[in-house]
């Protein structure tokens, strides 16, 4: 059985790219991203296979 772990992440919605990008590096996957606290900011969750 496959075991996940998962992360939320501030997006800002200027450097969206970059951020999703620098943790898709590290082998996160993006699930969903939803309205943030503020029209400028974004909130990504985020998963990856427990190691």
């Amino acid at each position: 059985m496959t075991k996940w772990e998962y992360s939320t992440v501030p997006l800002l919605v200027h450097a969206t790219k970059q951020i999703l990008d620098t943790w898709g590096e590290d082998g996160w996957e993006l699930v969903q991203v939803v309205p943030g606290p503020n029209p400028e900011q974004l909130v990504a969750y985020l998963k990856r296979e427990k190691a």
